[in-house]
This record gives structure tokens, C-alpha cells and sequence, in this order.
């Protein structure tokens, strides 16, 4: 997990110490910067947020001369004065903007958060030495992260992933369970450090097509101390036991097994591979009684002995998938 930059973990903070007057709501919401006022710094970092010109010639690009023009959006960035313009892509939130690195063009993702926002403080930590080089640690590699302390606001550049998991090309059984192995792998990372994710999803788990896998999206998260003993009340994931679902609490880690089962339940229901002994260590991470449900990292040895299980002609097979965009 290579990175560009050392970032400083003294100023992350244990979010289970900030300040009992600290605004969690508002620290933790979603904002919504101008990217125009921040577009010289971010260009001083040597990154290029996407302009008007960029976006037209991706579609130029995409379509060829035998392509069609016939697309919303390409019409309206061709009405648009100024192709030096930014471009926000509309089907992103408003604090996400996309772009390049300069140097080598690189496709890169901006996220603005609050300084004090939990979502800083987990990436800061995920990808600061010695946590970065772990290779149980498949974060998506940050590039950067720039603190604009005049606004109380941060901008994490990362690469570009897609959230296509399943391309269209021949997948055999071994791609598969690597991918399913390093998303269960870097949850059990994250919970050797006291962190929980809190919405495991399918939309949430990104790739470069390179055989990585990464987890995005910490605004949920929270990062615990060695001797808590952490119970959660009212999260908002996509993926909730039944014990979230019922208003009662439950234990971060546990409902975290618990979405990381209902995803690979998923991920196999979408490329067809159902396998007997995959459907057994997701049925005891399904449990309905939370304390029943095994660690990550137990999950992860029993996902283990399964592969070694796996006969080579299987682990090799390989066959026609269909796209699925999640």
C-alpha cells in the first residue's frame, strides 16, 4: 500500500477522546466546499480538478468518430462558456469531486471533510507508517490529505477505484475468493485496531482491476481504545443486523461480521459462485444473536482452511460473468 506523502499521526485524534463538547452531528455531516475557492491549492499539491474541457474530451474519447453525441450530460458541458471551467460530475456528492495527478496522470478522487471529523482521523491513521506497509491493510491509497484550518476542512486525495467488482471478462473461482479474502482481511485489520467501519457494502468496496481491493468511506466509522468496551445504538448503514434493526444496541465489531457476511452473501449470489463451505462461515457471521457471531479474524482463519480445501481444477475454473454495477 504505497503512499506520496508521511502523514503526521499526532493530530489524529482517538475518537472515543474528543471533546464532550465537540458537535459530533456537525463534524461528521457531509459538506458542501467551493471547489473554485479551493482550486489553487489543490493545484499547487500538483493535483487538476476536472474543467469543462477535461470532461468533453473524455467523451470524445470514449465515443470515437463512429460514436454518437446524443447524451445529457455532454450537452450541457457544451453549453457551457468557459473549458476552463470546473466540471462537477452531478452524479456525485457534493463534497467528492474528480481529477487527475499531474505528474502522471493518475485518476484521483477529492473528498472534503472536517478537520475534526471522524472519517479524517481513521484515514489519517490507516495511512500512516507502520499501517500503511501492512499488508493486511487494503485502504485505498491516499495521496494526500490537505488541511485548510481557515475553513475547519480537509481534502483527501485518493486514487480513483471502481466500485465495478465484477468485470466483464472471464473470472475464475480463485479471483474471486482473493477478492472476498482481502475484503475480509482488512476488516479483521481494522478491528485489530479498535476500528469499526459501521457500512460494509457492496458500494463501499472498490477496485483498480489489478487484483486490489480496498474498503472507502469512513464517515460512519469509529476508532476505539484497547480497554473500551463499545456498544452503538441507531447507526444508519446499509447492511443492519437484526438487533440494529430492532433499536437495540449492539457491539461496533459484531455488526460489522455481520454486514461483511450480507455482502459476501451478495458478491456470490452476483457472480454465481455458490460454494457449500463459503455458505457455512457466512451463516454463523449471519447469526441472529450477536455474541454468537465469530471475530473477523476467526473469519478470516476459517476462510483460510476453506481455500486450502479447494481442489486445483476448481480453484482454476474459469467462465463468462456479467457486469454488475453496484
Amino acid at each position: 500500500m504505497s503512499r506520496d506523502h508521511n502523514f503526521d499521526t499526532d493530530t489524529a485524534s482517538n475518537s472515543s477522546s474528543n471533546s464532550s463538547s465537540e458537535d459530533e452531528d456537525e463534524v461528521n455531516r457531509r459538506i458542501c466546499p467551493d471547489w473554485e475557492r479551493h482550486r489553487e491549492i489543490i493545484e499547487q499539491r500538483g493535483f487538476h480538478l476536472d474543467t469543462v474541457r477535461d470532461v468533453k474530451h473524455f467523451y470524445e474519447v470514449y465515443w470515437g468518430e463512429e460514436g454518437t453525441k446524443h447524451c445529457a450530460e455532454y450537452s450541457r458541458i457544451c453549453n457551457l462558456p468557459d473549458d476552463s471551467a470546473l466540471c462537477k460530475d452531478p452524479g456525485l456528492h457534493d463534497n467528492l469531486f474528480r481529477g487527475r495527478r499531474v505528474k502522471d496522470g493518475t485518476r484521483i478522487m477529492v473528498k472534503a471533510v472536517h478537520l475534526r471529523s471522524r472519517e479524517l482521523d481513521v484515514t489519517r491513521f490507516l495511512s500512516s507508517p507502520p499501517l500503511r506497509s501492512n499488508t493486511m491493510n487494503h485502504c485505498i491509497p491516499v495521496l494526500d490529505l490537505i488541511e485548510i484550518r481557515a475553513h475547519d476542512m480537509a481534502f483527501i486525495v485518493m486514487e480513483e477505484w471502481s466500485s465495478q467488482l465484477i468485470p466483464d471478462a472471464p473470472c475464475c473461482l480463485r479471483l474471486f475468493l482473493m477478492a472476498v479474502r482481502s475484503c475480509i482481511e482488512h476488516i479483521a485489520f481494522m478491528h485489530l485496531h479498535g476500528i469499526a467501519h459501521l457500512d460494509i457494502s457492496l458500494r463501499n468496496l472498490v477496485t483498480d482491476y489489478q487484483g486490489h481491493y480496498a474498503c472507502i468511506d469512513f464517515e460512519l466509522s469509529r476508532r476505539y481504545g484497547p480497554l473500551d468496551r463499545p456498544r452503538i445504538q441507531g447507526v444508519r448503514g446499509t447492511e443492519l443486523p437484526p438487533e440494529l434493526e430492532r433499536g437495540e444496541s449492539s457491539d461496533p465489531f459484531k455488526v460489522d461480521v455481520w454486514a461483511l457476511g450480507a455482502v459476501i452473501i451478495k458478491a456470490c449470489q452476483l457472480t454465481g459462485y455458490i460454494l457449500p463451505e463459503l455458505i457455512i462461515i457466512t451463516n454463523s457471521m449471519l447469526h441472529e444473536e450477536q455474541r454468537r457471531r465469530p471475530a473477523a479474524m476467526d473469519v478470516l482463519k476459517s476462510f483460510d482452511k476453506m481455500i486450502t480445501n479447494i481442489g486445483d481444477q476448481q480453484w482454476h475454473d474459469c467462465s463468462k460473468r456479467t457486469v454488475h454495477q453496484v
